[in-house]
């Protein structure tokens, strides 16, 4: 299996959706997977629907992606599978209320409403919510608001600010206030716990994987991550989707002996396990959708260095929309 590389330079539908034909058109390939940007994801549907080209999502995390794009499977997760386990472990330990601060994109949104769903619908009240642009750099008047509600929790979607709004909370003395930082489990990817230093301390995530998941696999797949490239210290969420994906295109392409064909192969997927690092995964053969464990994870400090530890696990957790 050869790996055919393009940067569709972020959240950048047009650019994905060139891209995309270019790698079918000019370089032939058999599978496209990645797409960071649901945005860039739903655009890709169209060529990978078009194309006949089966398509792994290897992040994206939005709804709707899959229904209409018959040759897309995702093997990272939807934010309804972290927000629902997040929701529920709010509640059973005593979190009434909860003000919610998310990026105001298509993923962030949905985060947002699958969080205030569970949440509310088990007895919790939400004080108060700010949609976040992709572009803001000053998160003061943002975790201002938040402090002047006094809320229990704050519930984030910042996957690419969550520096900025740590930093912001932390100088406004957010900590001092006792109030607990949930968040979707990419605002910890592990190489940004470093940076995060002691403001990332405590923060509660849900997330399909955490680096210091104990299993063998986990462990062989670390071990062979450093000696492919001794700069890379751990694994993260991102690299175990990319390892499932691998296992499947060599799973496919072996049991059609090598005659890859798109219906044969989406049929071979719909409905595979997969034994991975972060646990065992299957693709549900209606959504094409991951079933997977989902996993509570608090950050902290373990022999000088930051990681996220699990602290609960639920397991099995489909999407609750795309069934």
């Amino acid at each position: 299996v050869s790996v055919i590389k393009r940067d569709d330079g972020g959240n950048a539908p047009d650019t994905a959706k060139r891209l995309a034909q270019e790698l079918i058109v000019s370089e032939h390939v058999d599978f496209l997977m990645g797409l960071v940007f649901s945005p860039n994801a739903k655009a890709v549907g169209d060529v990978s629907t078009s194309a006949k080209k089966p398509t792994f999502i290897t992040n994206a995390a939005s709804n709707g992606i899959l229904e209409p794009n018959p040759y897309m499977a995702r093997f990272s997760y939807t934010e309804g599978e972290l927000t629902t386990p997040l929701a529920q472990w709010a509640l059973k330990n005593n979190i009434k209320n909860v003000y919610t601060i998310v990026l105001d994109y298509a993923t962030g949104i949905d985060a947002a409403a699958g969080f205030e769903s569970v949440f509310t619908a088990g007895g919790g009240k939400i004080l108060g919510d700010v949609r976040v642009p992709l572009s803001a750099q000053d998160y003061a008047p943002y975790v201002q608001r938040i402090k002047d509600a006094h809320p229990q929790a704050v519930f984030a979607f910042l996957s690419v600010s969550g520096g900025a709004f740590l930093k912001a909370w932390d100088a406004a003395g957010g900590p001092a206030t006792g109030a607990k930082l949930l968040a979707t489990g990419d605002m910890a990817i592990e190489t940004s716990l470093p940076a995060y230093g002691d403001a990332g301390l405590g923060l509660i995530t849900a997330m399909n994987y955490a680096a210091s998941h104990n299993s063998p696999l986990n462990k062989q797949l670390t071990r062979d991550m450093r000696a492919a490239d001794p700069t890379l210290d751990v694994p993260d969420f991102g690299s175990v989707a990319t390892y499932d994906v691998m296992q499947a295109i060599y799973k496919v392409v072996a049991a059609q002996n090598g005659n890859v064909d798109p219906d044969k192969t989406m049929q071979l997927v719909r409905g595979m396990k997969i034994d991975s690092p972060r646990g065992p995964i299957v693709i549900d053969p209606q959504t094409r959708d991951v079933v997977q464990n989902i996993y509570i994870r608090r950050v902290e400090k373990v022999d000088g260095k930051y990681q996220n530890t699990e602290i609960a696990t639920y397991p099995n957790v489909r999407d609750p929309i795309e069934k």
